[in-house]
């Protein structure tokens, strides 16, 4: 790590915090903490950027043709009746013409040949009558063509010098072609962050562990927090399902908090008899707890050992799936090195439900399901809200985000939703 959290990252009265103001806290406290390292730009979907990449030439490099025809100078056309030219030379892609052509000639070319000197416009082969007299030939290019039509500038795409990449920003396939277009084999990125998850609870047993006994629950948060962490580019290791003693608690993780750049917990968030992971927190570092005016997600907390940031997620799966995309996910993106990004795009859809009396006050977010009808998308709302329901999130196409002063949704009112595409969730 090159950087340190401050240590009042998470500091707040004993009020819960309202969805905007805890985003307010994390954005305003929270900086990056990964060192840099050079990636093979074919390895580097996926990564953070380190440093500004600017263009060191044009892109394309050369003015080109953007079709195969041929090539003439508009100064020796009528754009009316159109013109016969002969045909003086042939441009191929990687094969420029050795010289430039005489004066009123037109040059066979093709896609992606640098245009000869003196030549600014294209026209397409099949627009054309070619007629051959013996070894010569003439074209009759038709009127109606404008300067520089079918071809493309050096430079239209990227200006030399322009800044391509700043830092911060994640690169997908496309990014990874603009960068070799510039010619850069390799790119400044972050380094992963090394992310830890631990589950908790004497009832919580993994999939591994044989059939369950009475009282026991399998652990489903962990196979769904791997890949959710992943998608930010962080490395993750399961530390596996601490049993409910303080002593165990303390010790996996004083030694996680030194081996890794974030912890994210599962159960154990709120301050009862057996939530041991509270007080190993408070009694290894700093525990600040938050109380959130959400739902899902309401017992969650934040806290720091040392200069490793702790998350706590409740214990059911929806809960988590839902806190994890809020709140954690761009956390973990900026301690990566990447820009703060919690607000993701919201498109607003008639409702194709009805929700009467809802209790304001608080952010909810419920699962919603697109539908396509005749008058267009509207969404409906998974009918149960439980925060243990898989299926609903199984179901889910996104989440509808219902803000603290609705007190009700009546069919057809327009409500924002959120595609799950928005966190990097295939559908």
């Amino acid at each position: 790590m090159t950087g340190k959290l401050l240590d009042d990252c998470f500091a707040h009265d004993n009020r819960r915090l309202l969805h905007a103001e805890a985003l307010a806290i994390l954005e305003q406290r929270i900086k990056p903490i990964a060192g840099i390292e050079r990636v093979p730009v074919p390895e580097a979907a996926g990564r953070i950027v380190a440093q500004a990449v600017a263009a060191a030439r044009p892109v394309p490099a050369h003015t080109n043709s953007a079709v195969d025809g041929y090539a003439f100078a508009h100064a020796d056309y009528d754009r009316e009746k159109g013109a016969g030219l002969p045909v003086s030379g042939r441009a191929a892609a990687g094969h420029a013409l050795a010289e430039a052509p005489p004066p009123g000639h037109a040059v066979r070319i093709f896609t992606g040949a640098m245009m000869p000197a003196g030549l600014d416009s294209v026209v397409m082969q099949e627009d054309v009558r070619l007629e051959q007299q013996g070894a010569a030939a003439r074209v009759w290019v038709p009127g109606g063509l404008k300067k520089g039509a079918n071809v493309r500038k050096a430079g239209e795409d990227v200006p030399q010098g322009a800044v391509v990449f700043a830092p911060g920003t994640v690169l997908r396939p496309q990014d990874l072609a603009a960068l070799a277009s510039l010619g850069c084999a390799q790119v400044d990125c972050f380094k992963p962050l090394k992310v830890a998850i631990v589950s908790s609870g004497d009832e919580v047993i993994r999939i591994t562990d044989g059939a369950l006994r009475p009282g026991q629950v399998y652990d489903a948060n962990a196979p769904m927090l791997g890949p959710l962490i992943a998608e930010t580019g962080a490395e993750v290791t399961d530390l596996g399902v601490l049993p409910d003693r303080p002593d165990a608690v303390q010790t996996c993780l004083a030694d996680a908090a030194r081996r890794f750049d974030a912890i994210i917990t599962t159960g154990g968030a709120s301050k009862g008899e057996e939530d041991h992971l509270v007080a190993a927190v408070e009694a290894l570092g700093v525990r600040h707890m938050w109380q959130l005016a959400i739902k899902p997600g309401r017992p969650m907390s934040f806290g720091q050992i040392g200069t490793c940031p702790v998350l706590g997620l409740p214990g059911n799966p929806v809960a988590v799936f839902v806190c994890f995309l809020l709140y954690v996910r761009p956390l973990l993106r900026r301690l990566a090195g990447g820009t703060w990004n919690a607000h993701p795009r919201r498109y607003m859809l008639p409702a194709d439900f009805e929700f009467p009396d809802r209790k304001v006050g608080r952010r909810e977010f419920w699962r919603g399901i697109l539908k396509e009808t005749p008058a267009g998308l509207v969404v409906e709302k998974f009918a149960r809200d439980g925060s243990g329901l898989i299926s609903g999130l199984r179901a889910a196409d996104g989440l509808i985000d219902i803000p603290e002063d609705v007190p009700a949704v009546r069919r057809g009112d327009l409500v924002a939703f959120i595609p799950f595409a928005e966190f990097g969730i295939r559908a």
